[in-house]
């Protein structure tokens, strides 16, 4: 479950809204924000609608911690052009959910964030 997150206490960092959230969903944060570093490096990274987000001129990728998964918002062409690969995730206009039950598919999870940079990045 996320945390109550006081005004004052907003993370300002990706790695601080790590900190931020449960200890089930720490791991599998990390993990992402790791693959999609090494995949966009020289991303600029920020906090953007409460998301940890990498940006260049635009928003490129954001994931974020709920209650039973991790949301990957690649934007709606980005779950279009990948969602041969992620046929047992729920996904929506925008939006991919992977369950803390199941692995995280990082090699698709870094397709995807390079996709993006090569999409929106330029």
């Amino acid at each position: 479950m996320q945390k109550e997150i006081q005004n004052e206490d907003i993370p300002k960092t990706i790695e601080e809204y790590i900190l931020h959230q449960s200890e089930e969903a720490q791991p599998y944060l990390m993990a992402v924000y790791r693959i999609i570093r090494e995949a966009i490096p020289d991303a600029e990274e920020k906090i953007s609608w409460k998301m940890p987000t990498f940006w260049k001129k635009r928003n490129l990728i954001q994931f974020a911690a709920f209650q039973k998964h991790i949301g990957l918002y690649p934007g709606p062409a980005g779950v279009c052009a990948f969602a041969h690969l992620l046929s047992g995730y729920k996904m929506s206009k925008g939006a991919i959910q992977f369950p803390y039950k199941k692995p995280l598919p990082l090699d698709v999870i870094r397709q995807i964030a390079i996709w993006c940079r090569k999409e929106y990045g330029d």
